[in-house]
C-alpha cells in the first residue's frame, strides 16, 4: 500500500491551529500552580489547601472534557473550541477586574480554568480527523505538544507576579489568548470526515467496551502524572528546597518542557515501533524516577534531573497512548478523546491533591510520590495483560497499516 507523506496527508493549517489553541489553553489551565506560592502567602493557605487549589482546575478540566467531547460531535471541533476560548477569556477578565480575595474564590476560578483543560477534547479530534492511521501518532503528537503551554505558565507566571502582582497576571494572560482565538478562527477547518453526532446512549455504549477502560487507566497515569507535576512542582521546589518562586518556576518549566517536547517524539516512536512497546518502556522509567524522587533527594539540582527524566517518560507515554486510541476507536474518537482525557485529568487531580495532603499529614511528599509510582506499575501490568489480544485483533496487520 502506498503511503502519503505526513505533510501531504492532512490539513496543516488545522494542525497548527490545534497546537496553538492547545498550547495557550494549557498555559492558563495550570497557572494557579506557578502562582501558588504567592497566592498561598497572601491568602494564608495550608499545604492541603495549596494542593486542592492547584488540583481543582485539573479536576474541572477532566470532567469538562467529557462535555466538550460531546460538543465536538454535535457542533464540530472548530465551534466547540471557539466557545471554550471565549469562556476562559471572560473568566480571567472577571478575576482580574474584581480580584481573588479568598481560598473559595481561587476554587471558583479554578473551575472556570478547567474549561481551558477541556481543550484537549477539541484540539485532538480537530487534528486527528484529517490524518490516516499510519500518521495518527505524529499528528496527535504535534497537536498534543501544546502541553508545552504548562511550561510557559511556570516560566513566566512567578516573574510576572513578582513584577505586577499575581492578580494582574490574570489580565495579562488574556492577551495571548485573544490573539490565539483570532488565529484559530482563521486557520482551523473541520475535516469532511467528521462523523454524525451521537446520542447519550451511544456515548455510554463506548464504556461497555473494556478497551475504553484500559485506555482511561493508561492515560490517567501518563497524562495525570504530567499535569499533576506541572501544577505542583513550583510549590514543591519552594517547600522542599526553599527556592524563590521565580527560580522554582524556572525549574518547573524545565521539567514541563522535557515532558511536552517529548510528546511528539512519543507519537513518532509509537508509529515506528508500536504504541504498546514504547508505552511499556515509559511506564518503567516513570515509576523508577518517582520512587527515586520520593526518597527526598539532597539538593534541588539532583531533583530537577530526576523530575525531567520522569516528565520525559510521561510525555512519551502521552504520545504513545494517543497513537493507539484512534486505531481502536476511530469512529468514536471525539467521545474517546473526552473520556480518556477526563481520566488523565482525574489522575492529575489525584497526584496534585495527594502531594498536598501527604505534606500536611506526614510532613513529607514521599507517600504521594510512592503511590503514584505504584499506579504506573499497575498500568504496566495491565498493558502486558492486553497486548497479545490487541495485536491479534484490531491491531493486526490485516486490520490496520499502523504498528501496534
Amino acid at each position: 500500500m502506498q503511503k502519503t507523506s505526513f505533510w501531504k496527508a492532512g490539513h496543516v493549517p488545522s494542525l497548527i491551529a490545534a497546537f496553538l489553541y492547545f498550547d495557550m489553553s494549557f498555559m492558563v489551565w495550570v497557572m494557579l500552580g506557578p502562582l501558588g506560592v504567592q497566592i498561598a502567602k497572601d491568602l494564608a493557605l495550608t499545604p492541603a489547601q495549596k494542593g486542592l487549589m492547584v488540583a481543582t482546575p485539573v479536576l474541572a478540566g477532566a470532567l469538562l472534557r467529557m462535555v466538550w467531547g460531546m460538543m465536538v460531535d454535535h457542533l464540530k471541533p472548530k465551534l466547540a473550541g471557539a466557545i471554550g476560548q471565549v469562556i476562559v477569556i471572560a473568566a480571567l477578565l472577571v478575576a482580574w477586574q474584581f480580584g481573588i480575595h479568598s481560598y473559595e474564590q481561587t476554587l471558583i476560578l479554578g473551575i472556570f480554568l478547567g474549561v481551558a483543560g477541556a481543550s484537549f477534547a477539541v484540539a485532538l479530534p480537530l487534528a486527528s480527523r484529517w490524518y490516516p492511521p499510519e500518521h495518527q501518532g505524529t499528528a496527535l503528537g504535534i497537536a498534543g505538544a501544546g502541553n508545552s503551554g504548562t511550561a510557559f505558565a511556570a516560566l513566566l507566571g512567578p516573574g510576572l507576579a513578582a513584577a505586577f502582582g499575581w492578580q494582574n497576571v490574570f489580565g495579562i494572560a488574556t492577551l495571548p489568548l485573544i490573539v490565539t482565538l483570532v488565529v484559530y478562527l482563521i486557520l482551523a477547518k473541520d475535516s469532511p470526515e467528521c462523523p454524525p453526532a451521537k446520542t447519550l446512549g451511544d456515548y455510554l455504549k463506548v464504556l461497555k467496551d473494556q478497551d475504553a477502560w484500559w485506555f482511561m487507566l493508561f492515560y490517567s497515569v501518563t497524562f495525570g502524572g504530567f499535569v499533576g507535576l506541572a501544577a505542583s512542582l513550583t510549590i514543591y521546589f519552594n517547600a522542599q528546597y526553599g527556592l524563590e518562586p521565580k527560580v522554582a518556576g524556572y525549574f518547573t518549566a524545565a521539567c514541563v518542557f522535557a515532558g511536552s517536547l517529548m510528546r511528539p517524539l512519543g507519537g513518532f516512536m509509537a508509529d515506528r515501533i508500536g504504541g504498546i512497546k514504547s508505552l511499556s518502556l515509559m511506564y518503567m522509567l516513570a515509576a523508577g524516577m518517582l520512587v527515586l524522587v520520593s526518597t527526598g533527594l539532597p539538593n534541588a539540582w539532583l531533583a530537577l534531573g530526576v523530575f525531567m527524566l520522569a516528565m520525559l517518560a510521561l510525555g512519551v507515554g502521552n504520545g504513545s497512548v494517543f497513537q493507539l486510541v484512534p486505531q481502536r476507536f476511530r469512529k468514536e474518537i471525539g467521545v474517546m478523546t473526552g473520556l480518556v482525557g477526563m481520566a488523565g485529568g482525574i489522575g492529575g487531580f489525584y497526584l496534585a491533591s495527594s502531594l498536598g495532603f501527604s505534606k500536611q499529614l506526614t510532613g513529607s511528599y514521599q507517600t504521594g510520590f510512592l503511590i503514584f509510582a505504584g499506579l504506573a506499575i499497575v498500568a504496566l501490568i495491565g498493558l502486558t495483560a492486553v497486548k497479545t489480544r490487541w495485536r491479534t485483533t484490531w491491531g493486526s496487520a490485516a486490520m490496520t497499516t499502523a504498528k501496534i
